[in-house]
């Protein structure tokens, strides 16, 4: 693997990172609001970013490469309705995967077919974050605040299994 794709394989290991944490801090948001349901799910996400983290440094420490994490940052959250958490989440997820196409791009420009099964399967995943969390979006859109509704959704992502 060239110097250059190890970095920006090193980026995304971050961009995972900050999305891990970013996860987190909306699941306080929604925490402090009294949606258990919610919170479970997002911290759920958070884990799950953790994961990914860890599957791109197993990638590269499996090439023989040299993993390390980036500068942490993430954004100041501002939540005024429960949809906001969402949209934040949203957002996040769109970032992460602007980052994997940017990382397929530089797989394929250096011709790297290696990392080829790796990045596949982040494309696939961020395809479905992406459609969950558009989901949910939607459907808090739907109930626009309305206190049974939350509840609701709060309850059904309290036993999504996730």
């Amino acid at each position: 693997m060239s110097e250059g794709l190890e970095v920006a394989f090193v980026k995304q290991i971050t961009r995972e990172y900050e999305s891990s944490f970013l996860y987190r801090q909306l699941a306080i948001e929604v925490e402090l609001r009294d949606l258990p349901g919610m919170a479970s799910w997002l911290r759920a996400q958070a884990a799950e970013e953790l994961t990914h983290a860890e599957k791109l440094i197993t990638h590269l420490t499996d090439r023989d490469n040299h993993p390390v994490i980036g500068d942490i940052s993430i954004p100041s959250i501002k939540v005024e309705e429960i949809a906001d958490v969402f949209e934040t989440a949203l957002e996040a997820e769109r970032a992460v995967s602007a980052g994997i196409r940017e990382l397929y791009r530089q797989a394929e420009e250096e011709h790297d077919l290696d990392s080829r099964p790796t990045i596949d399967w982040f494309i696939s995943e961020q395809v479905e974050e992406e459609a969950t969390v558009s989901e949910i979006l939607g459907r808090l859109r739907m109930v626009a605040g309305d206190g049974s509704g939350l509840l609701r959704i709060d309850a059904e992502l309290a036993s999504s299994g996730v």
